[in-house]
């Protein structure tokens, strides 16, 4: 967009020039253009409308500009294209006059530029073009030139060129201590990418000042506040074991938490606690082999952050307990509002864990984990997994420690048990405060081709069976938490295995937790995510109470009928679903065409739904976080308590069908044969046989595409060979449970 410069009658008419018919929305015919045209600046701009005055008719297009070559903004491809169409260039030219003649416009002038010693660009007067034009379009950058807006802003210093005049390093007026600049009203920057940064330097530059006026000091490094909502003041603090957490998310013994500066940035970056490195007595010291860590594989092929899972074989801390003590103290000492929690481990010896605890107590540790779980390396020096799988020495351990300190500890306990509630049990006898569920599940990750493992150690290639963690573990860790919980309700739990967003982190703390620990994660970015946490579980808590979020599941609003993300009608033939591929994605469009011609909706056609969800406000005040601990425990229990009398069926939106068959095929081979697929539609179709199982739903890769709903008809299993008697589900008095 630019303005074309025509006269009549000696005053100047602005008229926008597009390259194309209909672009506009006016549908305005192209102007119409002959002779010289001559284009004012080297922007995008300025050689899109070079470009579209030959379109226009142009024999021949002049392109000016007040600078040289090397100030071009425009990009790469624009120059050649503008070259191509044998445009000529004419640098270092300021306008100065526009000659008409017979009331219309037939020459410009223009004035030589040059540019001083120290940056500043003059006009010479001495040096004087003048160019033959039939039409003059101007595409310079923004100026400041109506008298009523420049009067507006005084007492605002402008340049020559009508730019504001302003400190370039902070952006404020130079003559104004109390206004500020930023974008093309500066006339400092050369895109737009600075414009905007200028925008950025104006707004801190504001915000000091504003500061300063009530005294108040401002660092020196630029940090614009966060945008601020109502759901910013939701409290997310929680009480464990008379702790009080900032926030429920904390990092968990394990690399994340390799040294003492490492938990030091995690604290100024927001998380609310952490744990050491688990450490030991000197004469338990550990040398680590290499290489250690490696991606799990249990997400297939992926690559780079977000790895579903990851596999370790990495000791404890190779940092002597001497060094973990003094951390402590530092620590606690630097950051007196977050929690820090000393993980340690002893061999079965009661001196060792009494000394070790009572040291780490002594150096100001706000509690103690017992690392009792270690599934590799450890367990074959009689330490970790060695001590964790038998409850009796669990509780002996706790028992041990109780009497060594009083601050609060938590034993961490290992998924690799048969129930993990009897070692649970153990710690509670023991006087442990609460357990940690749970730690890293032992597995062996993969093999190569050569029959290799990865990590190979040496050059024997020889492995061990490491430590599983991340989300691939997420189902152990809540059924450990959910079970402790169920079984101990009064017990405090750290949970830790999988968690890796505000959502999950929710799922544990209603599973029975009381915080959570996150390692895995970070390993897959940084320490940064805590913001999104933070931020995530704050919403999730002030829409928990929220008004109108029927369909809502969490911060997810309801899934409007889509097709790639747009809003689609319903359109039928008879009784016939219209579906979107091939010939019928013809039909399909014709139809919707006719409909909005005509304005009406037929038979045929009904409206797409509509895109927005009803907000959902805050209806009252924000329940605790320590309410919505242990939530879900009341319906999570035996098998025997669940109801096969209250049966669904799977409901295909066939607005949403993407003609996949995926369904079809996972029903078809792995499920009831309960659907059937369109040869000519593609489209599923659930029949009568469908027995709930839900299979569909979990392959469909269009989330909502397939829902279950209350089945209309009861239940009748098909048994293959008919039974002489059969009950209200059970068979001879005995529960009649499917066979898999």
């Amino acid at each position: 967009m630019c303005q074309l410069w025509t006269f009549d009658e000696s005053i100047i008419l602005g008229l926008v020039l597009c390259p194309w018919t209909g672009m506009c929305g006016c549908k305005a015919k192209l102007p119409e253009l002959w002779g010289h045209v001559l284009v004012l600046g080297l922007g995008d701009t300025a050689l899109d409308c070079a470009s579209s005055a030959l379109r226009c008719g142009a024999k021949r297009v002049t392109i000016i500009f007040r600078k040289g070559f090397a100030t071009v903004r425009a990009v790469p491809e624009e120059m050649q294209l503008a070259k191509d169409e044998k445009c000529e260039f004419m640098p270092f030219m300021q306008p100065h006059k526009v000659v008409v003649k017979d009331n219309r416009i037939s020459a410009m002038e223009f004035y030589r530029t040059e540019q001083l010693d120290d940056g500043t660009w003059v006009q010479d007067p001495d040096q004087l073009v003048r160019l033959k034009a039939d039409f003059v379009i101007s595409a310079f950058g923004s100026v400041l030139v109506d008298p009523v807006v420049i009067e507006a802003l005084e007492p605002l210093k402008l340049s020559e060129t009508g730019f504001a005049t302003v400190d370039k390093q902070t952006m404020t007026a130079t003559n104004i201590p109390w206004l500020f600049c930023g974008g093309d009203i500066a006339g400092v920057s050369e895109t737009t990418v600075e414009a905007t940064n200028d925008g950025k330097t104006a707004a801190w530059s504001v915000h000091k000042y504003l500061q300063s006026l009530h005294d108040v000091i401002v660092p020196a490094k630029p940090a614009l506040p966060m945008f601020y909502t109502a759901i910013d003041l939701v409290d997310i603090g929680i009480e464990v074991c008379g702790l009080k957490f900032p926030n429920p998310f904390g990092l968990a013994s394990a690399p994340p938490t390799t040294s003492s500066p490492m938990i030091r940035r995690a604290f100024e970056a927001g998380w609310g606690f952490a744990l050491t490195k688990t450490y030991s007595l000197d004469k338990d010291i550990v040398t680590n082999v290499s290489p250690r860590i490696v991606r799990g594989t249990t997400s297939g092929f992926t690559y780079g952050p977000g790895q579903g899972a990851f596999l370790n074989i990495e000791l404890i801390s190779e940092k002597s307990a001497a060094y973990w003590l003094q951390s402590v103290t530092e620590l606690t000492t630097d950051f007196p509002h977050n929690v820090l929690i000393a993980s340690i481990m002893c061999s079965y010896d009661e001196a060792d864990w009494t000394e070790l605890a009572k040291r780490s107590e002594a150096a100001g540790a706000h509690a103690l984990e017992l690392n009792l779980s270690c599934p590799h390396g450890m367990g074959e020096r009689g330490m970790g997994l060695a001590c964790g799988q038998k409850p009796e020495l669990v509780r002996d351990i706790c028992r041990w420690v109780r009497a060594a300190v009083k601050i609060p500890f938590f034993a961490k306990l290992t998924p690799n048990v048969t129930d993990i509630v009897d070692i649970a049990r153990a710690a509670k006898e023991g006087g442990a405060d609460g357990v940690t569920a749970t730690n890293t599940v032992s597995g062996l990750m993969g093999l190569r081709a050569d029959g290799s493992a990865w990590p190979a150690v040496g050059q024997e290639k020889r492995t061990t069976y490491g430590g599983v963690s991340g989300n691939a573990i997420r189902p152990i860790a809540l059924r450990a938490v959910s079970a402790i919980r169920k079984a101990f309700p009064d017990l405090p739990i750290l949970a830790t295995g999988g968690i890796d967003s505000a959502e999950t982190a929710l799922q544990f703390l209603q599973a029975g937790a009381q915080v959570a620990q996150i390692g895995s994660a970070v390993q897959n970015q940084d320490f940064t995510v805590i913001q999104d946490y933070i931020t995530g579980l704050k919403a999730l808590l002030y829409l928990d109470n929220a008004k109108e979020k029927d369909g809502w599941d969490g911060q997810s609003p309801p899934t409007f009928k889509h097709q790639k993300g747009k809003p689609v009608p319903h359109v039928q033939i008879g009784d016939e679903t219209v579906p979107f591929f091939g010939n019928y994605k013809t039909i399909r469009e014709e139809i919707t065409a006719d409909a909005k011609v005509h304005e009406t909706e037929p038979q045929t056609l009904a409206p797409p739904p509509t895109t927005k969800s009803k907000r959902a406000a805050n209806s009252g005040p924000v329940a605790s976080l320590e309410s919505f601990v242990g939530r879900a425990v009341p319906q999570i229990g035996a098998y025997s308590e669940l109801n096969n009398k209250q049966q669904v069926i799977a409901l295909v939106d066939e607005d949403m069908c993407i003609n996949c068959g995926k369904c079809y095929m996972a029903c078809n081979d792995s499920g009831y044969q309960a659907i059937t697929f369109d040869p000519n539609t593609h489209l599923p179709h659930v029949t009568e046989d469908c027995t709930g199982c839900t299979l569909c739903v979990s392959v469909c890769p269009i989330i909502d595409c397939i829902t279950m709903i209350k089945r209309p008809t009861p239940y009748k299993p098909k048994r293959g060979i008919a039974i002489r008697e059969e009950h209200d589900g059970t068979l001879d008095g005995h529960l009649s449970l499917p066979c898999q």
